[in-house]
Order: C-alpha cells, then sequence, then structure tokens
C-alpha cells in the first residue's frame, strides 16, 4: 500500500506552569494526493490492522469520524494517557484515550542518550518512520531530537511509541492498544 503525505506526524511539548502538565502532541495526518511517501508493512502490521479494523471503523462511525482521517495523538506523562483525535471537516475530535502502559524516567525533557527519559517535544515524522518490524510488536519512531533540542545540544535517537509494554526510553503501550494506533496511523 502505497499513502502520499504533506505533513505526518507532529509532536509537541507545553510546560503550563499554571496546570502544571506536559504533554507530548503527534499529529499524523495522512492526505491523499500528495507526494509520494511509501508506508512500510509486514505480515505482522497487515494481520494486527484487521484484528482491530471492523471494531474502529464501528467506533468511528458511531462518532461520524472517518478511517483514513488524518489523526492527532497527545500523550500525557502525568497521567499516563494517550488521546486519539481524529480530524472531522476544520477541527478535531476525541476518539479516544488509552492508557499508557510504561514510560522511561519522570516529568521533563530527554537531555541525552542513554539517560532512560521518555521525550517531550515537537517532532516531525512521516509516514515512513512507521516500523511494523519492530521488537517490540509494533512501532513508530517520534523523531527526537528535533531541531531545537540539536541546537541545546540534546542527543538521543530511536524513541518510539511502541507495543510490548517494556520502556528504556520511549511510550510503550500495550499490544493490544498498539495495534489500534498503529492501525489509525496506518489508515
Amino acid at each position: 500500500m502505497q499513502v502520499c503525505t504533506h505533513d505526518s506526524v507532529w509532536v509537541w511539548r507545553f510546560n503550563m506552569k499554571f496546570f502544571n502538565i506536559k504533554i507530548l502532541i503527534i499529529t499524523l495526518l495522512l492526505m491523499r494526493p500528495c507526494f509520494a511517501d511509501t508506508i512500510p508493512t509486514s505480515s505482522r502490521a497487515e494481520k494486527s490492522i484487521a484484528s482491530v479494523l471492523l471494531q474502529l471503523e464501528n467506533e468511528l462511525k458511531s462518532k461520524k469520524l472517518e478511517y483514513g482521517s488524518p489523526i492527532y495523538i497527545r500523550v500525557f506523562k502525568a497521567s499516563n494517557e494517550l488521546e486519539m483525535w481524529v480530524k472531522k471537516n476544520q477541527k478535531y475530535e476525541l476518539l479516544k484515550t488509552y492508557p499508557i502502559c510504561s514510560y522511561s524516567g519522570q516529568l521533563g525533557p530527554k537531555t541525552k542518550e542513554g539517560d532512560y527519559q521518555a521525550p517531550e517535544g515537537f517532532y516531525f515524522v512521516k509516514p515512513s518512520s512507521l516500523n511494523p518490524w519492530s521488537s517490540y510488536h509494533l512501532s513508530f519512531n517520534l523523531g527526537y531530537p528535533n531541531a531545537y533540542e540539536r541546537s541545546k545540544g540534546y542527543t538521543g535517537s530511536a524513541l518510539m511509541i511502541h507495543g510490548k509494554c517494556v520502556s528504556i526510553g520511549c511510550y510503550a503501550m500495550t499490544d493490544e492498544y498498539m495495534n489500534e494506533i498503529y492501525a489509525m496511523a496506518y489508515g
């Protein structure tokens, strides 16, 4: 399957001192037609997507949302939640909130390779960053460090949202939830 993209995944960091909240926001915008960008696939990814697709399509339909629409993901470290938003007309509507199984570190940014800290920031990730061959079920790379973090000398690589419920710097979900998140990103 080939999917085109203009803007793919965005992750934002907000340090809202009034609310004392730090969030990670990812927006996956899959647009057709546009610039060519291939999403990698595997039999594991295809089986995982197929296992949840009917349920997801029913949930989307009940909220008058469409599979394949752009998605927007917010990750809240403090409350261990990942929210899945789907674009409808000119705004995004909340589809579902998932509990994060595990993330490494504490509130605050990742600054160096090996600090076991999950990142907080604003990132751009292409659909080709979806990883259907992940050692952690399915995953996608967040693109850490971004330009701002590189300018500050922050280091690190291969920071993901993935399955298997274990983390050494990533946001880990259960495989069941990752199937749904991955299916929506792939859609």
